[in-house]
């Protein structure tokens, strides 16, 4: 399932993936200016770019070096068919250094290297530069990550900014309208990078901003009807979070009752989970859902597992189980089995899972399997729609509103879909871990809401910590457990800072838990950003 960049009304900006770290952030950082971006992989064939009619082309950075054998680079015929197409190319830190050096210039490693924050002027601007609406010698903070530097540039290239320490910063060919940047220009630590980013797309390249979430909507629904056909029955796994209400929402507006959601119960739900999502389905999303209860089933293939992949995998395949159980069940009613299997599978759970799909993405590290993504079975009967992976959280949300979807659904904090188990760190079914965490979550989460901060903080909930603690409770000795606080900011998940609760806010929450929770002690505060952790603890 992927959107047809032919029938988006904007003109489409291709990301070649090389590795970085901040690729995601560049199609981001696009899409918030209303032009669609998609990201393949940088080695992908030239037939995959040209099929895809791209207007301008983004080499994203990466940690390799363009001099050695082994480092990647775009296809053989792709400078000559950008120039003969009229394509814009920009390159961002390896991908000026690839510009560079596959052009006949040269790039060594840099007498200085140079990382973080940096200075940059302007050298040189022209009206269809790169900084074109800047003076020569304007000033701006840049973000810079790279070793090697350009020593000397191809015929028809050159400088138009320097770093303080006098590297080329950026480069341009305007006659065949080549372009580079040696810093990242769509992190928030260069703070005029949207600006350049904005003056290239529009001024430079004369791209036109038409995309919408509406036109995503319009084209998912007639690939899901193409892909669905007529006569089949799609099955939907609920969980009762954004991104499943969403994907059910939309396909159920495209085939209508031929849609059979299951709401899975595996024992790795919060606080009353079930009851209140069971109850929101029916009251306000009118969607036809199936409870089953796997608690046994799930529990009882994680006892004794502690290492956070293989709980992940182990939960993603137990879920597959169901699914198919499901199938079985509603061929016996239906007379035809169904063949599908709708995920609300994100952007982000698939950057971090596994290369996007069908890109070949080889440059980049698995963080950790996403249930629904890298913790598959291979051997899965149902074939997948997932209509909303190309998005990022904050963009389901815009979908979410136009499909008529509950605030109250939108506004939830992001649940992991393997649940508590990656909250509890160790076996989950170790002494009444689940228990423990289930309360102290929702004391937790309850407090967020009553101080009216639920709606500030991107996702919120407790930890269960493998460690025991020394206190003392009622004049008496304890050796009890630990739990952990986590509450970030983020807009799109991919990273995130830490939320600064008043000091009389936790002083609040830490002495209700230990004296309502049986079992805790102590209670610590998650206050690291994402990087360098990543938000859940597993």
């Amino acid at each position: 399932m992927a959107v047809d960049p032919k029938a988006v009304k904007s003109d489409l900006v291709l990301i070649l993936d090389f590795g970085s770290q901040y690729t995601h952030l560049i199609t981001r950082r696009i899409r918030s200016l209303s032009v669609f971006s998609l990201c393949i992989s940088g080695t992908s064939p030239l037939s995959a770019i040209t099929e895809l009619n791209p207007r301008v082309v983004i080499l994203s950075g990466g940690p390799h070096s363009v001099h050695t054998p082994e480092s990647p680079s775009f296809p053989p015929g792709f400078p000559e068919w950008a120039q003969s197409n009229g394509v814009v190319v920009l390159g961002i830190c390896y991908g000026l250094q690839l510009i560079v050096q596959r052009l006949g210039g040269e790039v060594r490693v840099g007498e200085k290297q140079e990382y973080g924050r940096m200075e940059i002027h302007v050298e040189r601007n022209a009206a269809q530069g790169l900084f074109g609406s800047k003076m020569v010698g304007d000033r701006q903070a840049v973000w810079m990550s790279h070793g090697d530097e350009v020593a000397t540039l191809p015929d028809g290239f050159e400088v138009v900014a320097r770093s303080q320490q006098g590297a080329v910063a950026a480069i341009e060919n305007r006659a065949k309208r080549f372009y580079g940047l040696q810093y990242h220009p769509e992190v928030t630590h260069s703070p005029e990078g949207m600006e350049t980013l904005q003056y290239f797309l529009f001024e430079v390249c004369g791209v036109a901003a038409g995309w919408k979430m509406e036109n995503l909507m319009d084209e998912e629904i007639k690939v899901i009807k193409s892909t669905v056909g007529i006569e089949d029955h799609v099955i939907c796994a609920l969980s009762g979070g954004v991104d499943s209400t969403v994907a059910a929402t939309l396909v159920h507006k495209a085939i209508g009752d031929r849609l059979h959601c299951v709401f899975v119960d595996n024992g790795l739900l919060r606080y009353k989970e079930r009851e209140r999502v069971m109850e929101t389905f029916e009251r306000d999303l009118h969607l036809p859902v199936t409870c089953v209860d796997a608690t046994d089933q799930f529990l009882s293939k994680l006892k004794g597992v502690v290492d956070p992949e293989i709980k992940r995998k182990i939960i993603g395949k137990e879920f597959i189980s169901i699914f198919d159980a499901f199938a079985q069940e509603l061929e016996g009613k239906l007379g035809k089995k169904p063949a599908y299997l709708v995920q609300g599978t994100l952007y982000p759970d698939v950057i971090e899972s596994c290369p996007p799909p069908g890109s070949g993405r080889t440059h980049s590290h698995t963080i950790k399997s996403h249930h629904n993504v890298g913790g598959l079975p291979k051997d899965m009967k149902l074939k997948l729609i997932e209509p909303l992976k190309l998005l990022f959280k904050d963009e389901v949300r815009q979908l979410g509103k136009i499909l008529n979807v509950p605030e109250q659904f939108l506004k939830r904090h992001p649940f992991p879909g393997p649940g508590l188990a990656v909250r509890v760190l160790g076996d989950v079914t170790e002494g009444n871990a689940l228990d423990i965490l289930r309360q102290v979550d929702e004391i937790f989460i309850q407090s967020i809401k009553d101080a009216g901060l639920y709606d500030s903080i991107w996702q919120a909930f407790a930890v269960f910590l493998p460690v025991r603690s020394v206190g003392v409770q009622g004049d008496q000795r304890t050796h009890s457990h630990v739990v952990a606080l986590r509450a970030v900011t983020s807009q799109d998940g991919m990273t995130a800072d830490w939320y600064y609760f008043e000091h009389k806010f936790l002083d609040d929450v830490v002495r209700k838990i230990c004296n309502s929770v049986r079992g805790v002690n102590r209670v610590v505060q998650d206050i690291t950003s994402k990087p360098p952790s990543t938000i859940e603890w597993e």
